[in-house]
């Protein structure tokens, strides 16, 4: 099955918790993600470094722009 992310692509994210290591953790469409030195609640742009069977990691590039991040998509109930 595809990954939802490519290394060397760049998203904005929502930093949601912390990892064992002290990484921050956003998932991009579910698919964990870990960013050193980002902090919950924080949001960043990142760069993917490298995408493995569960998760993938990640550096931080800048600043997420205003507006969703990629790990908010939005859904539709009737």
């Amino acid at each position: 099955m595809p990954k939802p992310v490519e290394i060397g692509k760049e998203y904005d994210v929502e930093v949601e918790e912390l990892s064992r290591r002290g990484e921050g953790i956003a998932r991009i469409k579910g698919l964990v993600t870990f960013i050193p030195n980002a902090k919950p609640g924080e949001h960043h742009r990142i760069r993917i470094t490298r995408i493995s069977r569960r998760f993938a990691e990640a550096e931080i590039v800048g600043e997420a722009e205003e507006g969703e991040t990629e790990a908010e998509e939005e859904t539709e109930t009737e």
